[in-house]
Parts: C-alpha cells; sequence; structure tokens
C-alpha cells in the first residue's frame, strides 16, 4: 500500500482557534474585526460553511468590513463563494455595498485631496469585485461616485483616476447592455486623455480602447470594432497588467472572427488562453472568459465539436466559482447551449442544449428585468431549439404547442433587439431570418419569403455580398423556395451562392454544405435532372469523407498548454500584418 494512503492530516491548530472564535461569534465579534484581513476572512468562511448566513450577511453589509476582506486577495475565489451564496439567500449585499459606499463619496465631497484618493481607490477595488461577480449596476453605481470625486479636483493625477474610472464604467455598462451610456463615458475618456495630452502626459490607452472594440463588438459594428482593435494592440507595451494584455487580446481576435481573418484570431485568442492560464490559474474567472471566447473561435471555424468542450470546461469554471445564479454563470450556459444545438442539429438530440438554454434564461430573469437585452439572444437560442424538437415530434398538438412558443420568443427576442439597435443591425437581421425559418415550419411560406428576404437585405447591405451570415439567409431562403415553394431556378441559384460562399471562408469540409448539398439532390430529382443528382450523390460522399478526417484528433486544451510565442511577437506579428508599426513590448 503507497504511503500516499495511510497519511493521517488531523485538525490543525489553525482550524481548531478559528472553529472556537466561530463558535463564540457573538461575544467575539468586535475582536474578530480588528484581526488581520486573511484571519478576519477565515473566520467569516467558517460561517459561511456552517450556513450561518444571515450572521455573515451582516458583516459582509458593513462597508468598511467588506473593504478589509477584499484586502484578503488570495481569497478571492472564497469570497466570491460568500458573496453568492448570500445574494442567493436574498441577502443584498452589493446593493447595500454600493449604496454605503455613495453615501460615503457624498460624505466627504469637502474633504481634502488624500481623503478622496484614498476612496477613489477602495473604490476602484470595490467596485472591480462587483463587476468581476456580475453585479453590473452596483458596480456602476460605485464608479459613478469614483467619477464624481475625481471631477472635485481638476488636478492632473485625478485626471489620471478619471481615465481609470471611466475605462471601468465602461466595462460595466458594456457588460449590462447600457451600449449609449458606455459610448458617452468613452467620450468623456476621451476628454481626460485630451487634458493630459496638453500638459505632456499620456495614459496608456489599451484597456480603453479594448473596451470600445467590446461595444461596438456588441452593437456589430465590426468594421468600426476591428480599427478600434488595432489601436488597443499598438497601445500593448512592457508593465501592462497581464489582465489588460489577456481582454485586449480576445476583443481583438473576436473583431478578426467577424471579419473572417480567422488565422489572426487564431493566434491572438491561443495566447490569450495561454497567458490567462499561466498568470491566473485553470480555476479563475479570467480563464474562463478567455475559454469562452476561444469556445466562440473554434464555432466559426467549423470546429463545432471542440467548441461544445470548451464551452463546457468555461462553465465548470464559472459554476465552481460563482454558483449557480448569477450571470457569468448564464452566459457560459447559453454560449454552451447554441454550441451544442448546432453539434447536434443533425442527429435531432436536442435535451442538453435545452436545458442549458432554459438555465441561462432562468438565471437572466432571477437577476434582471423581464425587458433586459441580454435575454435577447438567450429566448432566441432556446427558440431554435424548440422549432428542431417541434419538426421532429409527431404529435400535431405538441409540436403546434412547441412552435408557438418559439415564436412568442422569436418575436420577444426581435423587439428587444430593435428596441436596442434599431432595424438595421445583424443582431436584427439575425432575428428576422429566424423568423423566416419558424414560419416555414408553422407552413407560413410568404411570411417565411419576408423574413428571410429582410434578413438578406440588412446583412448584404451591412457585411457585404460574401458573408457567412448572408450564406446562412441565403441557404434558409433556397431551402424555402426548393422545399415548399416550388421555385426550383432561384433555388438552385441560392443553393449554389450559399456553397460559393461557404467553401470560400471555411473550405471543402464545411459543416453547413451538408444541407445545401442535400438541398440541391432534392432538386434535381424534383426536375428530373438525374445526371446532377449523381453528381451531388458524389459530392455529399466525398464531403462526409472530409469531415471524417477533420478534426479527428485535435484536443483544443491541449493546443494551449504552451505558447510558441511571447506576447511581444505576437502583438508585432498581428501589427506587421497590418501594416502598422508599434511600440516595443
Amino acid at each position: 500500500m503507497a504511503a500516499v494512503e495511510l497519511e493521517w492530516i488531523p485538525e490543525t491548530l489553525y482550524n481548531t482557534a478559528i472553529s472556537a472564535v466561530v463558535d463564540n461569534y457573538i461575544r467575539s465579534r468586535r475582536d474578530i474585526r480588528s484581526l488581520p484581513e486573511n484571519i478576519q476572512f477565515d473566520v467569516y468562511y467558517k460561517l459561511y460553511q456552517q450556513g450561518r448566513l444571515c450572521q455573515l450577511g451582516s458583516e459582509f453589509c458593513e462597508l468598511e468590513v467588506f473593504a478589509k476582506v477584499l484586502r484578503a486577495l488570495d481569497k478571492r475565489h472564497l469570497l466570491h463563494h460568500c458573496f453568492q451564496a448570500l445574494m442567493d439567500h436574498g441577502v443584498k449585499v452589493a446593493s447595500v455595498l454600493a449604496y454605503s459606499f455613495s453615501r460615503r463619496c457624498s460624505y466627504i465631497a469637502e474633504s481634502d485631496a488624500a481623503v478622496k484618493e484614498k476612496a477613489i481607490q477602495v473604490g476602484f477595488v470595490l467596485g472591480g469585485f462587483l463587476s468581476d461577480a456580475g453585479w453590473y449596476s452596483d458596480a456602476e453605481k460605485v464608479f459613478l461616485s469614483c467619477l464624481q470625486l475625481c471631477t472635485l479636483h481638476d488636478e492632473m493625477l485625478h485626471w489620471f483616476r478619471a481615465v481609470e474610472c471611466c475605462v471601468r464604467l465602461l466595462h460595466v455598462r458594456n457588460g449590462n447592455c447600457k451600449y449609449h451610456l458606455g459610448e458617452e463615458t468613452f467620450k468623456l475618456a476621451q476628454t481626460y486623455m485630451d487634458k493630459l495630452s496638453k500638459h505632456g502626459q499620456q495614459a496608456n490607452k489599451a484597456a480603453l480602447y479594448g473596451e470600445l472594440c467590446a461595444l461596438l463588438f456588441a452593437k456589430s459594428h465590426y468594421d468600426e470594432a476591428y480599427k478600434w482593435c488595432i489601436e488597443a494592440m499598438k497601445e500593448i507595451t512592457v508593465g501592462l497588467p497581464v489582465k489588460v494584455v489577456v481582454d485586449v487580446l480576445r476583443q481583438a481576435s473576436k473583431a478578426c472572427v467577424v471579419k473572417r481573418e480567422f488565422k489572426k484570431a487564431e493566434q491572438l485568442i491561443k495566447h490569450a488562453v495561454y497567458l490567462a492560464r499561466d498568470h491566473f490559474g485553470s480555476k479563475h474567472p479570467k480563464y474562463s472568459d478567455t475559454l469562452l471566447d476561444y469556445g466562440f473561435y473554434l464555432l466559426n471555424v467549423d470546429n463545432i465539436c471542440q467548441s461544445v468542450a470548451i464551452y463546457q470546461a468555461a462553465l465548470d469554471i464559472r459554476q465552481s466559482v460563482f454558483g449557480g445564479k448569477n450571470i457569468h454563470v448564464a452566459t457560459a450556459h447559453e454560449d454552451l447551449a447554441y454550441s451544442s444545438y448546432v453539434h447536434q442539429y443533425s442527429s435531432g438530440k436536442f435535451d442538453n442544449a435545452l436545458f442549458h438554454a432554459e438555465r441561462a434564461i432562468g438565471i437572466i430573469t432571477h437577476i434582471l428585468p423581464e425587458d433586459h437585452l441580454l435575454l435577447a439572444s438567450s429566448k432566441r437560442v432556446k427558440a431554435l431549439i424548440l422549432e428542431e424538437i417541434a419538426i421532429d415530434c409527431h404529435n400535431k398538438e405538441t409540436e403546434q404547442r412547441l412552435l408557438q412558443e418559439a415564436h412568442d420568443l422569436h418575436l420577444s427576442s426581435l423587439q428587444l433587439a430593435k428596441k436596442a439597435f434599431g432595424e438595421f443591425n445583424v443582431q436584427t437581421a439575425k432575428h428576422y431570418g429566424n423568423l423566416g425559418r419558424l414560419y416555414q415550419s408553422m407552413r407560413k411560406f410568404k411570411e417565411a419569403e419576408e423574413m428571410h428576404i429582410k434578413a438578406i437585405q440588412i446583412k448584404e447591405q451591412l457585411l457585404g455580398q460574401e458573408d457567412y451570415e448572408v450564406a446562412l439567409s441565403v441557404g434558409h431562403l433556397a431551402s424555402l423556395y426548393n422545399y415548399d415553394m416550388n421555385q426550383y431556378e432561384n433555388a438552385e441559384k441560392l443553393y449554389l451562392r450559399s456553397i460559393a460562399i461557404g467553401k470560400k471562408l471555411f473550405g471543402e469540409g464545411y459543416s453547413g454544405l451538408e444541407y445545401d448539398y442535400r438541398g440541391l439532390i432534392k432538386l434535381y430529382n424534383s426536375i428530373g435532372n438525374y445526371e446532377k443528382v449523381f453528381e451531388y450523390h458524389n459530392v455529399l460522399s466525398n464531403w462526409n469523407r472530409l469531415r471524417d478526417r477533420q478534426y479527428s484528433v485535435t484536443d483544443a486544451l491541449e493546443d494551449v498548454n504552451t505558447s510558441p510565442q511571447s506576447t511581444e511577437e505576437v502583438v508585432q506579428s498581428f501589427l506587421i500584418s497590418q501594416n502598422v508599426e508599434g511600440p516595443s513590448c
């Protein structure tokens, strides 16, 4: 028997002491607050472990206590556990702390600059924690209070602080889908940057430009997002916090994905994943952030199976850190739901995808208002899944019920998107396209045609004639004409166009080609062109052989355990490819 199996570790003296203090918590409460922050936190964590959430909540709702606990940096993941448990228990600790900090700032408005500076630093740490935990509205309140303090002194130090505050504020507004306010925040940051520049000072703009890239990406302004990601990459220099570098690489990768520059996207996101794992560890939320964006890349390059595995890994990390009813967990559920839906599309087994879609919606509606924009994409994913389940259903009544539920979800998503982005936007176009597919399943063919044409027109104007999104909508309209409206000539042209775009972007083994090839086989059968039927049966057989060889041995996580390039080399390679001269890292 191995020696390690015989090893027994008794309760340490330290743990015994912590337990004794907790057993006498009522009498020891004041003394506990005088302990060093690490020991003080361990006492509170023992309260959490014993389920004494009311007592823990009374401690954490006091700003001085929580601000001190936040200084125990090596306990941050455990603090997230405690905090989420309190929120789930109904203790509104995030709101209480944000309100307390806001009041504190109003009280010290007339105090000297040093007092304000100390409060701003406390606010940055508190707001940063709330932001990391996904409580964006409360974090926003904290950062707004910090910004108010910054404006009370027209001095260089406070201009630097105001820029930093604007970056943090822009991040939480992006996370909470407050894009209009985010644009105002960016403009405010620029005014402070200009003030500094006039006095011969420069603040690093990498984080600010990275957040602007995220905002523009969320609004589907992909060309602008790409332009600003280049500017952010130019700002990556020696000494920049790893978190900023990782976030800029992530955003730049996503911008490259939607511009279909996949080689650049791959290099950027793989290095971001490597950096996050190497610096923060494999259980850290920042690592899960990079995994979600890695999954996005893999899904878009048609490596669907690996994207599912990566999204699952990201969800596992977020659940271990935050628990259940957290917005970060919800977004991971949604991403996994959609990738699972795509992965299982041909098999018709959607139970897993539906589970994650419903979990995402359940969490978001528990935390946020029913008209929050974050619900648009989650509802869209669930509607897509329900439609496929309905199509395979043999009970007519159940089929109609599922299709109607999908219809209601799609309409709700469309209204949320139009309210946030307007008619002329890629997200709105996607919802029109989804309605088109649903109307086809509901046998409302004229309405389906109208939706598909509207989606194609918007996407073509925004993305160009040969984008992946255009190909999707073109293929869906071809299917409508082929299977339900007998417009075979129009369908053939659309199928061939969709195939051409798919091959150009993803190559001969692209998964979406299967549906276009099968559509053409059915079409040529219908018009009696059996030579073409035989031709496309062979094409489909070759495609199947190619798919069997594709991605058969790739392990996406193993692929990012090491990085062949330094951060400097990754940045320079990207900038050289843009014909841009970047600063030395």
